[in-house]
């Protein structure tokens, strides 16, 4: 007997089935029907056994076709599910009829009796492989091999695999419920695999994958491995394609974590064929999602997907790196502005407050993936059913701005930015740079795609920024105050934290940050900028050479970052000039002098504070920069408080030699004359 493929029996199955197992769950007569023709083959051998020599008037004669309407006049025609079974897993004519005689135990009660005077044993009240062997037509040993389908695929069981024929043999329950028309997922891949289905539209470039995947997951040959890759994007965005791919299909989807295949080689073996059978039954295509395994789980990985029959969808951020056949690989299109338009507005299409104008600017701003846009969307449908009257508008860039941020949590610190430019005491030079850079970052829109810069520019579009200045100069201060004028997020990234010994970590670590923030919501600002720039080094061996390319890489990611993008540094000096001219603005923040220390204290200080004697001129002869002042002002506060006294003059000295302190610094009598 020539065993069938999975892989082969799935293109048959998916196409034309359906229908009859959905009959068969409301009338059974046509499965009765085929087991009351196999009992009867039972009961023939039973009275054959009684009596070889003399078979009596009725008795089928032995190799009569039983079944087949010839012999007993009994129907053989099988319910959809079971000419399925037969189909999908290449079963004989004589495995069709084990399926039967192991189902009819569980159908009908006077089996036991019959398969005990077949079998002449009384203890034998149960279907065997030897009764079967000897009761049903066309048999052959083959059947009872590991490798042949009722085993290989699990359709049958027996209780004891030290005794073939002669263990009582049962219909898996997964069979037997298939059979009847009751189909669902087996309860031992429940925990492991999770449905997943298409959502009612997606944008052209998406169902232009999905139909890829779709053809991929045909095959175009014998040999044609049913699997695709499906890279790039997110990991909702890749699971949406694939369930559009496999509804074009006729299949099901459903998604399993790499992370959670095992590594025993058996075990990952059981589980291989229990889901290429359920891939047939269902039938179903599977979705295995890959994060960032370590190098057992990722060959794990590898021979699970490569032992898979029957269709199958790798989903990956990157290309798998692996020399086996990887079969279709499709990437995940990123959507162009008229996409992430229709995308937009199909989601506010219930809340008419938006405007076509407001549409625009969430796109502009934001890159988000349909998923996440369809949600935004959900939410401020939400708020906007209560009671008040909240601006359309600005919820649909909040809810914009929440699903940007998924992600990056993680990876920096966030900053609820609440500083406006009344709060900085800049010089009016820095004032007007950190204004041109709000307007760059703001009109992008205008200039890059309406007035065509992007096309003659190409490269290098992104806004990029050097703060320079010593500690507590206003640095972070001056970046809050621009990301609340765009209405964006503050992150903050410390690159002492990104950079990493290990060669080609720090690449990684930035590129997850950069990734997360493409969505558009962010400012990004990365601190400590010495950690990774300095003069560029002479390359005398590998890890000189890598330092220069994770600068590099930074520069690079930065320059095509689509929002803005900070470095602050305490030592300008020290930088490369080749990576000063990669960078479109440089902001220094000079040590503030007197005057603008003075201006600090006013600002610092609450008019609703009680104060007795404060004298922001005296408190300016303090050589301390913006951050120092705010940190003394409120210790200062505290210690007033503590005493349940107005906040005076001797509270201010007290809390300045505490500061001074931590600046390995002693305050000089000429800064604190005439204080107290």
């Amino acid at each position: 007997m020539r065993e069938t493929g999975a892989g082969e029996g799935m293109g048959t199955h998916g196409g034309t089935d359906r229908g009859a197992a959905e009959s068969v769950g409301t009338d059974g007569r046509a499965l009765a029907a085929a087991v009351r023709s196999v009992l009867a083959r039972v009961d023939a051998h039973a009275r054959r056994a009684e009596d070889r020599t003399r078979p009596t008037e009725g008795d089928a004669p032995a190799g009569t076709d039983i079944g087949t309407g010839t012999g007993t006049g009994y129907a053989v025609t099988g319910p959809g599910t079971l000419d399925a079974l037969v189909r999908c897993f290449g079963l004989s004519a004589f495995e069709r009829e084990v399926i039967l005689l192991a189902a009819a135990a569980e159908l009908d009660p006077t089996t036991g009796s019959r398969c005990a005077a077949a079998s002449g044993d009384p203890d034998r009240a149960h279907p065997t492989f030897s009764l079967a062997l000897a009761a049903l037509a066309e048999p052959h040993w083959s059947a009872l091999t590991p490798v042949a389908p009722l085993r290989r695929w699990r359709l049958v069981e027996l209780d004891d695999e030290t005794r073939l024929t002669t263990s009582r043999l049962r219909l898996d329950e997964r069979i037997l419920h298939f059979l009847v028309g009751s189909p669902y997922l087996d309860a031992r891949l429940h925990g492991l695999l999770r449905r997943t289905t298409a959502p009612d539209s997606l944008p052209a470039s998406y169902e232009q994958a999905a139909s890829r995947v779709a053809a991929g997951l045909a095959g175009a040959g014998p040999y044609a491995p049913l699997r695709v890759e499906l890279v790039g994007g997110d990991l909702r965005s890749r699971a949406d394609i694939a369930a559009a791919a496999a509804r074009r299909s006729g299949l099901g989807l459903y998604a399993l974590a790499a992370d959670d295949l095992p590594t025993d080689p058996v075990e990952r073996d059981r589980l291989a064929r229990l889901w290429q059978r359920e891939a047939i039954l269902l039938p179903a295509a599977l979705l295995v999602e890959i994060g960032e395994p370590d190098r057992e789980q990722a060959a794990a990985t590898d021979a699970f997907v490569e032992s898979a029959g029957v269709p199958l969808v790798v989903s990956s951020l990157d290309p798998r790196q692996t020399a086996r056949p990887r079969g279709e690989r499709v990437s995940v299109p990123s959507l162009d502005a008229e996409e992430q338009l229709g995308v937009w507005a199909h989601a506010f299409q219930d809340v008419p407050a938006v405007s076509e104008h407001d549409l625009k600017d969430l796109v502009e701003q934001f890159s988000l993936p349909p998923h996440l846009i369809r949600s935004a969307g959900a939410a401020v449908v939400r708020d906007l059913s209560g009671d008040d009257e909240p601006d359309a508008a600005q919820l649909a860039w909040r809810a914009g701005l929440t699903e940007a941020r998924m992600g990056m949590d993680e990876l920096g610190r966030r900053i609820e930015p609440e500083a406006a430019w009344g709060d900085l005491v800049l010089a009016e030079r820095q004032l007007r740079i950190l204004r041109e850079i709000v307007a760059h970052v703001r009109q992008r829109a205008t200039v890059y795609q309406e007035w065509g810069f992007e096309a003659t520019l190409r490269r290098g579009l992104g806004v990029t920024a050097l703060f320079a200045g010593g500690s507590g100069t206003g640095k972070t201060l001056a970046a809050e105050v621009m990301a609340r004028e765009l209405g964006l997020d503050l992150f903050i990234i410390d690159l002492s934290q990104v950079v990493s010994k290990y060669i080609g970590e720090t690449e990684k670590n930035l590129r997850r940050v950069f990734d997360a923030a493409e969505r558009g919501g962010a400012l990004l600002l990365f601190d400590e900028a010495d950690a990774l720039f300095g003069k560029r080094s002479e390359v005398k061996d590998s890890h000189d050479r890598y330092a220069n390319l994770e600068v590099s890489y930074l520069l690079m990611r930065m320059e095509a970052y689509r929002g803005l993008a900070i470095l602050t540094t305490n030592m300008k000096q020290a930088l490369d000039t080749a990576f000063m001219r990669r960078i479109r603005f440089v902001v220094d923040f000079p040590f503030p002098g007197e005057a603008e220390r003075a201006e600090i204290w006013r600002r610092v200080l609450p008019p609703r504070a009680p104060m007795k004697g404060i004298d922001p001129a005296q408190l300016a002869r303090l050589t301390v920069a913006g951050g120092s002042i705010r940190n003394i002002a409120l210790s200062g506060a505290f210690l007033a408080a503590e005493e349940g006294d107005r906040l005076q003059m001797r509270h201010m000295l007290e809390a300045a030699r505490t500061e001074y302190l931590k600046l390995d610094r002693s305050l000089t009598p000429s800064e604190v004359h005439g204080w107290v």
